[in-house]
């Protein structure tokens, strides 16, 4: 029998569930936005967004709200398929906490 691993709740107590609507922020709809393009363009698919969430180590899985999975998950695949870069990537980072972010091209 197989191990359950740390995504894996079903069947777990967690309490009674808020069903409440609370909306989302807007970097959670560009999370959002951002995973529909990378599907269109055939770049990303869901069933890889799920894969990379469920390979977030325990730790991450659990301190990570549900967007920031999707973007753990989106980075960690597109670095995987090479299509973007990690000094690509960090070179952007810095100018986002910088404040000197710039429109893509």
């Amino acid at each position: 029998m197989n191990e359950r691993r740390h995504h894996d709740m079903g069947g777990l107590e967690a309490g009674l569930v808020d069903r409440e609507d609370h909306g989302k922020a807007p970097w959670e709809k560009r999370v959002d936005a951002l995973m529909v393009l990378l599907g269109k363009n055939k770049l990303l698919f869901v069933d890889e967004l799920r894969r990379g969430i469920e390979e977030l180590g325990a730790d991450a899985y659990d301190r990570y709200g549900y967007y920031e999975r999707w973007m753990a998950s989106m980075t960690n695949i597109l670095l995987e398929k090479k299509i973007i870069g990690v000094s690509e990537l960090g070179a952007r980072m810095a100018e986002i906490e910088a404040g000197t972010r710039h429109e893509l091209p």
